[in-house]
């Protein structure tokens, strides 16, 4: 059986990070506020601008200042923001400021609205990026929001290209998570972006892990994918059914930017739970929800 790396240059669990508001705008403070604490706390690197940091919402300028207050609180840390769009052209631009902003890689995924007409369609695409990009490219694959995977025939076709570094598989398909496992090497990072199937991921060979829960529980997610690379099984098998998998499924109910941004108000960690439209902010009942499964989790991993 594959085991998982002892390490990558970008390490093994790495934040999707909130975009804190207030009042309607950005929070610079609470955005190097919360990649202190994450840091602080277990993570190795940031992923600002991802789906949980809401950045379909963001305009570039914003883009830019999450970008590099993110930088400038890792010091040093490996800072990888998603850089999505619909085009080569402005998948670029977003790779270039990220590049301007002294981050280590981005994330891309597919073109969303319009999808390939033909599967070579999304190889172009990515070789098309990858000629020109100015900095090492995680693939990012969630077809629940992009609207169709990156197969593992695409891996397999692109994983030697000397500019893309691995990917990011949110598909919430293991065996296609594992499919690209076979294909791949040792030098190629693949990151479990679904939280509930972390553990087994990284036991049968993922580097590591790309999840939500980490921003309100970065230690949990650390000493999970520690364990699991470690080939304890009877502790990985409890930290992921038993912590992961309540707070995990929680967001899941109610969306992964309100929940983590809720928790971690709960924590502490910032002090606002704003989201932007079309997101909303959790109800009373939703609230509770995410109290009881975040005080039970904390109970049990503190103990």
């Amino acid at each position: 059986m594959p085991t998982a790396p002892a390490d990558s240059e970008y390490g093994t669990s790495l934040v999707p990070t909130v975009t804190p508001f207030s009042n309607g705008s950005v929070d610079a403070d609470a955005v190097a506020d919360l990649a202190e604490f994450v840091l602080e706390n277990g993570a190795d690197g940031l992923i600002p601008c991802g789906t949980t940091g809401e950045f379909a919402s963001l305009t570039d300028e914003e883009y830019e200042t999450v970008v590099r207050t993110s930088v400038e609180a890792a010091d040093g840390a490996p800072v990888l923001p998603g850089a999505a769009d619909t085009s080569v052209a402005g998948t670029l631009d977003r790779i270039d400021i990220a590049a301007d902003c002294g981050a280590d890689a981005v994330l891309v995924v597919l073109p969303y609205f319009h999808g390939a007409n033909d599967p070579a369609g999304n190889e172009r695409f990515v070789r098309a990026v990858l000629e020109e990009t100015a900095l090492p490219v995680v693939l990012y694959n969630i077809p629940s929001c992009v609207g169709q995977s990156i197969d593992a025939d695409l891996v397999d076709a692109v994983a030697d290209h000397p500019d893309l570094a691995g990917m990011k598989d949110t598909s919430g398909d293991l065996t296609h998570l594992l499919e690209v496992v076979r294909r791949t090497g040792d030098d190629f990072h693949l990151f479990q972006g679904f939280d509930s199937q972390l553990a087994p991921a990284v036991s049968m060979g993922a580097t590591g892990g790309i999840n939500a829960v980490a921003n309100y529980l970065p230690g949990l997610i650390e000493d999970t994918i520690d364990a699991a690379a470690a080939d304890d099984v009877a502790r990985a098998r409890d930290l992921q059914v038993d912590h992961i998998g309540p707070v995990f499924d929680v967001s899941l109910d109610h969306g992964f930017a309100p929940a983590t941004k809720a928790a971690l108000v709960e924590r502490g960690v910032i002090d606002d739970d704003e989201v932007r439209p079309p997101l909303v902010e959790l109800d009373d009942d939703a609230l509770a929800a995410v109290r009881s499964v975040l005080d039970d989790t904390l109970d049990a991993v503190t103990e």
